[in-house]
């Protein structure tokens, strides 16, 4: 899989005047389509090792941010004007602390079987869960940032495949995954 950038003549959300509008997707067929979105939450070395020991006024952090995310994919057409609602199979959220880097790598995997992408549903849901932590942080350590939001890879649709380069695959469930 490689990057494909889209030339301007095929956005699709304008119409002939270059007015925005919501993509008319009746006619195209149902397929199987997922999306992974990643960000980094940089932080505090010792706010780190407060949300890995859950030792936090708020609570679990890293609970609350997983349901945050899975929330946030559900409801990404009320955050972004022109996506469409969609019947999602699955959300997943993985967080995992990464001590060396002092932050909290977060990966959100959304599937759906629809007529368009979930690029906005997994994008919206790691933005969602990187803030979750920040609120439920900020008291010790307004200093935290969400960075690098972006779109690991896709599969599906008639665009295709795509793989940011140097991405690899996560896995849920493997070793880290709280």
């Amino acid at each position: 899989m490689s990057t494909k950038v889209l030339k301007e003549a095929e956005l699709t959300h304008l119409d002939d005047q270059g007015h925005a509008r919501m993509v008319n997707v009746g006619e195209k067929p149902i397929t199987h389509r997922r999306c992974v979105a990643r960000c980094e939450v940089k932080m505090e070395e010792r706010t780190l090792q407060r949300i890995s020991s859950g030792d936090l006024p708020k609570g679990d952090v890293l609970a609350v941010a997983r349901i945050a995310g899975i929330q946030a994919a559900k409801r990404a057409a009320d955050w972004i004007p022109l996506a469409h609602p969609l019947p999602l199979d699955s959300v997943d959220v993985l967080l995992i602390p990464d001590p060396s880097e002092a932050c909290l790598r977060v990966q959100v995997s959304v599937e759906s079987h629809w007529r368009t992408g979930v690029e906005m549903e997994a994008l919206v849901a790691v933005s969602a869960a990187g803030l979750t932590v920040y609120d439920m942080c900020k008291a010790i350590d307004r200093g935290m940032s969400v960075q690098n939001i972006r779109l690991a890879s896709k599969t599906g649709g008639k665009s295709g495949p795509f793989l940011r380069e140097g991405e690899g695959e996560f896995h849920f469930g493997s070793e880290g995954d709280q």
